[in-house]
């Protein structure tokens, strides 16, 4: 199918916040219309869990083409809190950041540590902060409340997340406790213009899976996130469900992804129909001494690099590329150097912004299959460990 043009708009309180301007297939070229800016869609998010994006100036994030960030409530919340953010004037202020903002809940980090939760029901979660080990509690009426104090563009709501393979029985109580907790979330003062998105649970099955995005659906919020996937589950398994539960959910609103950044994962799920989506993994490999290339995953420790003249990759244009040989970033990365740690943070961000701004343009061409083929075809998929996205 060639790109259909789409008059397709999502409206909150008179506000238009989404636009769907091309489709092919399942996949989707819209615009997001935010208090600090519109984002291109589809759209890779870095993630700043605590305020900054590690190793990146805000500065260098715009020239490299980010047009969206992710903050996280949890961290937030515990350092340095939203009161302080808040008397400095909210988080884009703060972090000097001026366009949009994404803040997760911080109920994946609760739920994902499980070992620090002491209790659940039906108000909230109880755990103990992993800064100090001191119990504190999360209910939907608190997260909203920092997200409305930090003054993000897009608060989520808080979800219940639970592991992979879990007793069915305590899935489908964390899906309608999911739902419950939406319907207060969503009631909650928020900040001036700030989007409040849904969080759908159910893991990999059907039904629970249908029957929470039906749910969720109809309490009207602006925006979709697929929780409960990317969380170790098997990848085909996550990569089937995300075929069939995307287009479960409004076609109107923008759909989010949570956690997901390899090359080759990001065009899985664009094909599916998601709009957004965001992960640790390119500033994380940065750190530990690896770029993300149409090559595939290179590690520079590797002796092979250290007479190795050429850049990191041909075809970008980052100033790690632009600059510097791969036997130099090696020399960089072998020696500890924080040169080298920022020039490949910077590079494998560069890289998902680009794929993505590319995907969308093959969208609104109605070219993206092809498009996708090509890609897939120059990446070395098997550099790319199934797992290693999982992070939000």
């Amino acid at each position: 199918m060639r790109g259909a043009r789409k008059a397709t708009r999502s409206k909150k309180a008179g506000r238009v916040s989404f636009e769907l301007v091309a489709i092919e297939g399942e996949a989707r070229a819209g615009v997001l219309h935010t208090a600090h800016g519109d984002v291109p869609t589809p759209a890779f998010m870095p993630v700043g869990t605590k305020g900054t994006v590690k190793g990146l100036d805000p500065d260098r994030l715009r020239e490299l083409g980010t047009t969206i960030l992710l903050g996280n409530t949890y961290h937030l919340h515990f350092r340095p809190g939203e009161e302080l953010v808040e008397t400095m004037g909210g988080l884009h202020r703060f972090m000097a950041w001026d366009g949009p903002i994404l803040t997760d809940s911080g109920g994946f980090q609760v739920f994902s540590l499980r070992d620090t939760i002491t209790a659940v029901d039906e108000e909230g979660v109880t755990f103990r902060s992993v800064y100090d080990g001191r119990e504190d509690r999360f209910t939907p009426e608190l997260v909203a409340d920092v997200q409305r104090r930090l003054g993000s563009d897009i608060a989520m709501c808080l979800d219940v997340c639970p592991p992979p393979e879990v007793p069915r029985e305590e899935l489908e109580a964390a899906t309608a406790l999911t739902t419950r907790w939406a319907t207060r979330q969503l009631a909650a003062p928020r900040a001036p213009g700030q989007l409040v998105f849904g969080i759908s649970q159910g893991g990999t099955d059907l039904e629970l899976r249908r029957r929470s995005t039906e749910e969720i659906a109809a309490l009207g919020f602006d925006g979709h996130a697929l929780g409960g996937l990317s969380v170790g589950e098997d990848r085909d398994v996550m990569l089937e469900t995300v075929g069939w539960a995307a287009p479960l959910l409004p076609a109107a609103r923008p759909r989010y992804f949570m956690g997901i950044g390899d090359p080759a994962g990001i065009l899985e799920v664009v094909e599916r129909g998601i709009d957004m989506f965001d992960c640790v993994l390119p500033t994380r490999l940065g750190r530990t001494g690896s770029a993300v290339t149409w090559e595939g995953r290179l590690n520079l420790k590797n002796a092979r690099f250290a007479r190795d003249e050429r850049p990191l990759d041909e075809s970008c244009s980052c100033s790690a590329c632009r600059r510097f040989t791969r036997a130099y970033l090696r020399h960089l990365i072998n020696q500890q150097e924080l040169l080298g740690l920022i020039l490949l943070s910077e590079h494998n961000v560069r890289f998902l912004l680009d794929l993505t701004a590319e995907a969308r343009a093959s969208i609104e061409r109605g070219e993206f299959g092809s498009y996708k083929a090509a890609a897939l075809e120059r990446l070395d998929s098997a550099a790319f460990a199934p797992g290693e996205e999982v992070s939000r």
